[in-house]
């Protein structure tokens, strides 16, 4: 994991632990425990470095790698088993890997056990339709990855770099998609959208994406057209397309499909349709995506999108379900219901 990326990951579980009257990690106290981490046997397992955690946590990763089932159908036996017989379910490993970084950072079994079925389960994948929005990579990209984000949001510039790295390095094998979500509590969350639109129609959007986000506190009217002046757009065509019916409906559009998505804040982000859980490392979640050949994990199988590239490869958006980090609060994300009209 980077060094860029635990700092972002740090700042999301800090935002994290503030968002309610629970502390991150913390139990409420009504939490089901079907296996006592204090009798569990210490399970180690081939490829699983657990040297970092201490003897309370390695009960508590022994207990849930003893009971979680291996995320594959045709391997019901629980995740340590399935490491320990090289089983052919591929997930296994990095399941047990995904559990550990989960007790690491001093989630709760509660949080564990809904991020692990919200990555893992195949009943947990959305169908999210990339219909045209600003897109960076192949079409037959084998991984989509599709942002909703405002560029007013705190924790989407923060997360802003990791993303643009990402792209940057897997550019072979990433589709990333951006879907605009301005939130009516952020004053400039809309005319951003509205600028990031306006720059997509002259092919420099990814351009404008990087300078809104490095200049969140500074987006005036006059900011955006001096950042449209800076890409050498036409400012007379950036004004009318900031200000058309295109923009209002494209806006429009990526807002529905994050309601039908229920989406609660932003950044929300899928990878092959599965939400990602932003505590987590987004090169380990495409790792998890690819065969060390370079196709689809077993298991991963995708699903078609809709709009104009339907039916690419990079069209076949998996769907999937929500990992929260926080157990269903807002985690390190804008609440989208400050977006709601």
């Amino acid at each position: 994991m980077t060094a860029l990326h635990l700092k972002v990951s740090a700042l999301l579980l800090l935002a994290l632990g503030s968002a309610g009257s629970t502390c991150h990690g913390q139990s409420s106290g009504n939490e089901a425990a079907s296996k006592d981490p204090q009798n569990t046997p210490v399970v180690e397992l081939p490829g699983v470095d657990t040297s970092a955690l201490t003897t309370r946590e390695k009960g508590e990763w022994s207990a849930y790698v003893s009971e979680f089932l291996a995320p594959c159908a045709d391997t019901p036996v629980p995740i340590a088993q399935c490491v320990k017989e090289n089983r052919s379910c591929s997930r296994c490993l990095p399941a047990a890997k995904f559990v550990l970084k989960g007790v690491r950072d001093g989630m709760s079994r509660e949080q564990i056990e809904k991020s692990f079925h919200g990555r893992f389960d195949a009943d947990k994948i959305k169908n999210v339709p990339i219909d045209g929005s600003p897109s960076r990579g192949p079409e037959s990209a084998p991984v989509v990855i599709i942002e909703f984000a405002d560029f007013e949001c705190p924790f989407c510039a923060m997360y802003a770099p990791v993303l643009e790295k990402m792209a940057d390095e897997h550019k072979d094998t990433v589709r990333f998609v951006y879907k605009f979500l301005p939130l009516s509590g952020h004053p400039h969350g809309d005319p951003a959208a509205r600028a990031g639109f306006a720059a997509w129609q002259q092919g420099k959007f990814w351009e404008m994406d990087h300078k809104l986000f490095a200049n969140r506190d500074h987006l005036e009217n006059s900011d955006l057209e001096s950042y449209a002046k800076d890409l050498g757009l036409d400012l007379a065509k950036f004004r009318a397309d900031m200000a058309s019916q295109a923009a209002t409906d494209r806006i429009a559009q990526d807002r529905k499909l994050a309601d039908s998505l229920a989406v609660q804040g932003t950044p929300t982000i899928y990878v092959n349709g599965r939400e990602f859980a932003p505590n987590q490392d987004i090169n380990e979640w495409i790792a998890l995506e690819l065969g060390q050949d370079g196709r689809k994990a077993a298991g991963s199988t995708p699903i078609a999108s809709g709009g104009p590239a339907a039916g690419s490869s990079a069209a076949k958006v998996a769907d999937a379900g929500k990992p929260p980090a926080d157990g269903g609060k807002d985690g390190g994300k804008t609440d989208a219901k400050a977006g709601k009209p």
